[in-house]
């Protein structure tokens, strides 16, 4: 069987995780409680990750700030959490510019907000200036 996207076997673990987490939580908590109980079903599932990875921004060369990104997987892939009823464009725009900040090239954005889990893969191409979305519902 080919793998259509990069990373997908590890992609499809944390989406699972985050299923199950969202199985026994159910929508209506804070992200935080949500970044907790993933953490503790990554772990559980023997996923390495760094929580709330702190980034430093550059303009031009100057450093202009840090950002946090809530989940770093295996130094692979960026995980962006929400708690909120819909996602929206400035969710998207916000993981990807995390994807640019970090270099990397897949990233995850998990919404536990809904009554349905809701999970984007997101996609830096090859060109530095656009990002491709695959948008996906569970």
């Amino acid at each position: 069987m080919e793998k259509k996207f990069k990373f997908q076997e590890l992609t499809h673990k944390i989406i699972g995780a985050a299923m199950e987490v969202h199985r026994h939580l159910g929508n209506g908590f804070q992200e935080v409680v949500y970044q907790r109980a993933l953490a503790i079903e990554l772990n559980l599932r023997d996923v390495e990750f760094d929580r709330e990875k702190e980034m430093f921004l550059e303009y031009k060369g100057h450093n202009i700030g840090t950002r946090r990104v809530d989940f770093f997987i295996e130094k692979k892939i960026m995980l962006e959490i929400k708690a909120v009823v819909q996602l929206e464009d400035v969710h998207l725009a916000q993981a990807i510019n995390y994807l640019e900040a970090y270099g990397l090239e897949i990233g995850l954005l998990i919404n536990f907000g809904n009554t349905s889990l809701q999970f984007k893969r997101v996609m830096k191409p090859k060109s530095n200036h656009n990002s491709s979305i695959i948008q996906q519902k569970s």
